[in-house]
């Protein structure tokens, strides 16, 4: 129960906010699922914070939770904790301004503009508090999936660790779609030594194009690392090469993704073709007969065989999921002989997430941002990302009434007084 502070807080702020909802009645294709619903303002904890959302950023966790599949999030909840709501409000990446906080929050205040970084975790446990990591625990989840009341709404709740200043240069959607693709690449690339980028090392990079992969080749070319990106077309290949990538691989020319034939069998012989066809277009892109140092995955079953052989001797390859499917099969000759690591990776800590803003603030990351939709548009975008008809990062405008806003000279026209009038905003690029 809220404390008698955190209640005359309350009352400082609407007690019921617009939202998109999902309940579990209609699962299905997000167009569907999810829906506009006026919601309950949630009360705070003593460590929490609530923040006026400007922008949210897509991800698509989202259309996993409007599926039901592979996890009924909302059953999950509802397994732990029989009170645990009957819906989800998805988004895990928000950028806004702190409404209230919680009495133990101090860094923190009403007014101040913040971005928001997608771990959860149980501060108070021993794990947490032992643990080398706490990413590593298992009370780790990630907000605006497996934990409620996310981005897609007027207010969020978020624990005091998750806010970080907002870059005053940056506006309200760009900022929003920076703390979870950045902070997870920027994890891939750091966090497991030996196997860190360093100066002059070789990086292959699947996906390079995407939300998760823009940003990776610019944070190996900013830690001095030579990015090598797999695209799917000349015209994405020259927008890597204008974030710093060295050059690319167009992935329609080969025709070895997928399960690893039996090692013993004549299709095995067509695929170790096939792959010394791309470990030569790699060296050409890289412009020298250096393997990779580093390999980021997310793929999975399409790509994992080719990422583990072409991956150097002592190298690693680094994964944080599985779109083309969880089977992944390798020759484990290379793995043992050669020395590689293969290692799984999942969002970042506070230090992480911090380290990675710094780069932003430095400017030497820069938001992939390439398309905003309005706070009413929430179903549609779901539905054309599950569509893939969304590249790179997108946005939703909520209390940001247009794109463009939120730069620190843009103070005073920051937002209209709700996202009721979100429909006017211009938010197509």
């Amino acid at each position: 129960m809220a404390s008698r502070q955190e209640q005359l807080a309350y009352q400082d702020y609407p007690k019921t906010m617009n939202a998109y909802v999902i309940r579990s009645e209609r699962y299905g294709e997000p167009i569907d699922a999810i829906q506009p619903e006026v919601i309950a303002v949630p009360a705070l904890s003593s460590h929490q914070v609530l923040i006026r959302v400007m922008a949210a950023g897509l991800n698509y966790n989202n259309v996993w939770a409007a599926m039901g599949n592979p996890v009924d999030v909302i059953a999950a909840r509802r397994k732990r904790n029989r009170n645990a709501e009957p819906f989800h409000i998805g988004g895990s990446e928000a950028s806004g301004i702190v409404t209230a906080v919680g009495a133990e929050v101090s860094h923190v205040k009403p007014g101040d503009a913040v971005v928001v970084s997608c771990s959860i975790y149980d501060a108070t446990s021993m794990e947490s508090r032992t643990a080398p990591d706490p990413m590593f625990t298992r009370s780790q989840e990630i907000y605006g999936y497996e934990r409620n009341y996310g981005s897609f709404a007027e207010y969020t709740v978020v624990e005091d660790y998750q806010c970080f200043p907002k870059p005053d240069f940056l506006t309200w959607e760009e900022s929003a779609t920076l703390m979870l693709n950045g902070p997870t690449a920027y994890k891939q690339l750091t966090h497991w030594v030996p196997n860190n980028v360093k100066p002059g090392d070789p990086v292959l990079i699947w996906g390079a194009a995407g939300g998760l992969g823009s940003l990776s080749v610019q944070i190996v070319r900013a830690l001095g690392g030579l990015p090598v990106g797999v695209v799917s077309s000349e015209e994405k290949g020259e927008y890597i090469r204008s974030l710093g990538a060295v050059g690319y691989i167009i992935r329609q020319h080969y025709h070895h993704f997928g399960r690893l034939p039996n090692v013993t069998s004549e299709e095995h012989d067509a695929w170790a073709k096939a792959f010394a066809a791309f470990r030569r277009d790699f060296f050409k892109a890289l412009g020298q007969k250096e393997l990779p140092k580093l390999v980021i995955e997310h793929s999975g079953k399409d790509t994992f065989p080719t990422s583990l052989q072409i991956c150097d001797r002592s190298g690693m390859v680094v994964t944080v999921g599985g779109t083309s499917g969880y089977n992944c099969d390798f020759d484990v000759r290379h793995l043992w002989m050669h020395q590689k690591r293969i290692q799984g990776s999942h969002y970042a800590n506070i230090r992480e997430c911090h380290e990675f803003l710094q780069l932003v603030n430095q400017k030497r990351i820069s938001p992939t941002l390439n398309k905003v939709f309005r706070f009413d548009e929430v179903p549609y975008a779901h539905q054309e990302l599950l569509k893939g008809r969304i590249n790179g990062n997108a946005a939703i405008l909520v209390n940001a009434t247009m794109p463009g806003l939120g730069r620190k000279e843009d103070a005073t026209q920051q937002a209209a007084p709700s996202a009721r009038n979100a429909e006017q905003a211009v938010a197509h690029h």
